[in-house]
């Protein structure tokens, strides 16, 4: 017989990686509302499991609750948003000092490799296949990394920053800038310098080149997604 905690636990962390997933993909934007009822209705599942999802969710910094009552995804103002934003291209750089370090061949052939696919994507200036590649090869980045906290944390500020850093891309990048900034990286992998490679993620991960470039995202963004 199946533990009911067991399935409580299940039911609750299903839940929360739905929200979870749902603020990534920008289905669910900041300032948007989280209704437990609905969410309920949806899994066919009581509150308990709900609330418990809910509570991991605020914990984390995802939603955050109303003075009347209620819950919405998370907003930032501009402060939180560059601060945390600087935190997570610190923390790729590290990723990628330690993949550098610790990665296999193997590894770095499939590193190697999926860039060299995306290379396709670039020059058809096809947006949503590059997300999708550009995830791919963060992805093999953290593997390679072998550090799963690392790995968590890194995923987690992503969630918390994604509606913003898409923004920024669509106001501000370029598919190709992009794709080249991973050139760097790749270089520095198939050379095995670690440090380069830190440098080469850092400066991809920041929200703009220039001064320029940062006052052009930061007019641009909505300000209904900020934080008052």
């Amino acid at each position: 017989m199946r533990n009911p905690k067991h399935a409580f636990v299940k039911a609750s962390d299903k839940i929360r990686m739905k929200i979870e997933d749902a603020i990534k993909q920008g289905s669910l934007l900041p300032g948007d509302p989280i209704d437990d009822a609905e969410l309920a209705a949806q899994y066919q599942v009581s509150r308990t499991p709900i609330r418990e999802a809910l509570i991991q969710l605020q914990a984390q910094g995802m939603i955050t609750s109303l003075p009347r009552g209620g819950m919405i995804v998370a907003k930032m103002d501009l402060q939180q948003l560059l601060s945390l934003w600087e935190l997570l291209a610190e923390l790729e750089g590290v990723t990628v000092r330690l993949a550098c370090q610790r990665m296999t061949p193997k590894e770095l052939t499939a590193i190697v490799q999926a860039h060299e696919k995306s290379r396709a994507v670039m020059e058809a200036e096809d947006i949503a296949g590059w997300q999708e590649a550009n995830l791919r090869f963060h992805e093999l980045i953290y593997r390679a990394a072998r550090n799963p906290y690392l790995r968590q944390e890194v995923l987690r500020m992503r969630t918390r920053t994604g509606y913003y850093r898409r923004h920024a891309f669509g106001a501000l990048g370029r598919i190709k800038a992009s794709f080249e900034q991973h050139c760097k990286i790749v270089d520095a992998f198939v050379r095995r310098d670690a440090e380069a490679a830190s440098s080469a993620m850092v400066s991809h991960m920041r929200p703009a080149s220039d001064a320029m470039g940062l006052t052009d995202f930061i007019v641009n963004l909505p300000r209904e997604v900020l934080a008052d």
